[in-house]
């Protein structure tokens, strides 16, 4: 079994004022919440997103635990669409005393380096700042998080600091390898 070094690096906003909002990309390119709780829709962004950067925790989930995840108060999934095909997701998922945390966000590979990203990132951070307005049973937003690490797109850190994200922590880890698995096995290169 052979391993590869990934450093994650974690990174926050504090205040809806650290939000440093990017231009709306050029085009047709809208965002919106997918309101039904769909474990079939969900699994599609996630691999299809996550693919080609070995985004593997989640693809031996079954039906009912997408399901049991999607329908907790306040997990909400917004999607940019670009002349009405998805491009790409921001997850956001409440934790306790009012912490949201960007779990998933990325885009689909062919809708990569056009400036989407950003606008998605700006507006996934700013939903979920205001997350308690859309779930009145959960706390007011005091923290936004994510995390990103060495596998990810060559850009996401630079496109998290620039949305005012600041580091807070780094670590350094060997994880076992894993082939690549595409949005379904071989879709990608290794």
């Amino acid at each position: 079994m052979s391993t590869v070094t990934v450093t994650t690096w974690s990174l926050e906003q504090i205040s809806p004022a650290d939000l440093l909002p990017a231009a709306a990309p050029d085009g047709d390119v809208g965002i919106v919440r997918a309101q039904v709780p769909s474990p079939e829709f969900s699994r599609f962004l996630y691999a299809s997103v996550g693919g080609d950067i070995r985004w593997t925790d989640r693809l031996g989930w079954s039906h009912a635990r997408w399901l049991e995840h999607l329908d907790r108060p306040g997990v909400e999934t917004w999607v940019a669409l670009d002349r009405g095909t998805p491009a790409g997701y921001a997850e956001l998922v409440p934790q306790d005393d009012g912490v949201v945390e960007i779990v998933h966000f990325g885009l689909l590979p062919a809708f990569r380096g056009r400036g989407i990203g950003g606008h998605l990132l700006s507006y996934g951070a700013g939903r979920a700042w205001g997350l308690a307005e859309r779930w009145p049973e959960l706390t007011p937003t005091k923290r936004v998080w994510l995390h990103t690490c060495s596998k990810d797109g060559a850009h996401a850190m630079d496109n998290y600091l620039r949305r005012g994200f600041r580091l807070f922590d780094t670590k350094v880890e060997e994880e076992r390898e894993v082939p690549t698995p595409g949005p379904w096995p071989g879709a990608y290169p290794a």
